[in-house]
């Protein structure tokens, strides 16, 4: 085996952990976003990464289908959709919109507030957003090299 075949297979193998690992820092720093530095923006950044990760090791297109929608456009656009449906409650109850507000999940007792719906949004929207825009320049990077 060349030294080049033994790089690429480990890094193949070395992507797969990490890619789950990536993951999962994401979802731990946009959870504890509202007491403490992180939150959507930073997980859905953080997020992307994974998506890049897997566009470089593997191939964009397998690194789209990962994707929760398997499009980046949409995953974007639910991700506005859910920063503005979190304004709802507010002008529902005649408040300021995005004025937060607090509910308790019976069946968990956990509370949570509208702040998540928003900051979700966001993870989502900027997941979205990058991962489009970075499989888009690996697209034109990976032409350029077959011609």
């Amino acid at each position: 085996m060349k030294k080049t075949e033994q790089t690429i297979v480990l890094i193949r193998t070395a992507a797969k952990p990490l890619y789950w690992l990536l993951l999962g820092v994401s979802i731990v720093v946009f959870m504890r976003g509202h007491n403490a530095p992180g939150g959507g923006f930073i997980g859905g950044l953080l997020v992307s990464s994974t998506t890049l990760l897997w566009a470089l090791v593997f191939s964009p297109d397998e690194a789209e289908a990962r994707l929760p929608l398997k499009n980046s456009l949409k995953l974007a656009a639910v991700g506005v959709i859910c920063a503005g449906v979190a304004g709802l409650p507010a002008l529902i109850l005649g408040k300021t919109f995005l004025t937060h507000y607090w509910l308790t999940i019976p069946i968990i007792d956990y509370p949570v507030s509208t702040v998540l719906l928003f900051d979700l949004g966001v993870y989502l929207g900027v997941w979205g957003v990058v991962s489009g825009y970075a499989l888009a320049l690996i697209r034109i990077s990976h032409d350029g090299e077959q011609e």
